[in-house]
């Protein structure tokens, strides 16, 4: 059988690029996690081994993962200022949008996680995961207070964004809202700034060297146990993205009740057509 992605290559790289731009809406979008979003596009366990063992297939990993790097990097300029927009002026039927596109995805991370079978124990981490990611991400502004923006802030930003891979269901903009560093980070977004950039690719790379190779051994050893986990996480984050605080209630009215839901619904619509896709080309 030929090589599905040989027979397409372009749609293959675009496919990839835009995998890229929808992960980088968990480097800015408040309850969303990187690592949940690779995850469901399905690329989150060999990123995970490319980190972990990067000489291993260096090249062969450079090529596959260069145009969702781009498309990380494309998203993250293209989409701060409008996301920082429609956060602002329409947060409610944003936060239902995207709730709606990740509950659209959990059939295919469902079939996912049952790739090596499913066990009593599995829904056991599915429930644990729900119910402790779902506690403690409720509780965070009473865990942490507010940072200024500088150099070691930025360093900690930056591993806050790594542990979000590495980690699905970690929201680091949950954090770095409730550490006060959120607003700065997406204006330097706009702006383009290297002195934000640099030390948040520092902090990313360290978190990235000392924490990847745990987690790839976990996988490898409960695969079945980490996924059920994951979809617990999912479950609960997107929960938590339509409540308050993060989804804001406080100019609902009809209209904008409709439109949540229509946006719900479309949301649903494409992230069930994303999952389809990955299924037929990852």
């Amino acid at each position: 059988m030929k090589n599905k992605s040989a027979v397409n290559p372009i749609l293959d790289y675009l496919l990839r690029f835009f995998k890229g731009v929808f992960i980088a809406l968990g480097f800015i979008l408040p309850g969303v996690s990187g690592g949940v979003l690779a995850a469901i596009l399905g690329i989150y366990e060999r990123l995970l081994a490319f980190m972990a063992h990067p000489l291993k297939h260096f090249w062969l990993n450079v090529r596959y993962f260069l145009p969702v790097g781009i498309g990380a990097l494309a998203g993250i300029i293209a989409l701060a200022n409008p996301i920082g927009w429609l956060l602002t002026n329409y947060n409610l039927i944003v936060m239902w949008a995207f709730a709606g596109a990740i509950l659209g995805t959990v059939p295919s991370l469902y079939k996912q996680a049952g790739q090596k079978g499913r066990h009593k124990s599995d829904w056991l981490a599915l429930a644990i995961a729900f119910i402790v990611s779902f506690t403690f991400l409720a509780n965070m502004d009473n865990l942490f207070g507010q940072l200024p923006a500088n150099f070691a802030s930025w360093l900690l930003a930056g591993a806050l964004i790594a542990m979000g891979i590495i980690i699905p269901g970690l929201s680091p903009s949950n954090f770095l809202l409730l550490l006060g560093l959120f607003d700065p980070m997406i204006t330097a977004f706009k702006a383009g700034s290297l002195s934000v950039f640099l030390p948040m690719a520092i902090g990313a790379l360290l978190a990235l060297a000392l924490f990847s190779r745990l987690v790839a051994a976990i996988l490898d050893h409960y695969y079945s146990k980490l996924y059920h986990a994951i979809l617990g996480i999912v479950l609960a984050s997107t929960l938590l993205i339509v409540l308050p605080p993060v989804a804001d209630y406080s100019q609902l009215d009809l209209m904008q009740g409709i439109l949540a839901f229509v946006m719900f619904v479309l949301g649903c619509l494409l992230g069930w057509w994303m999952g389809g896709l990955e299924e037929k080309y990852k």
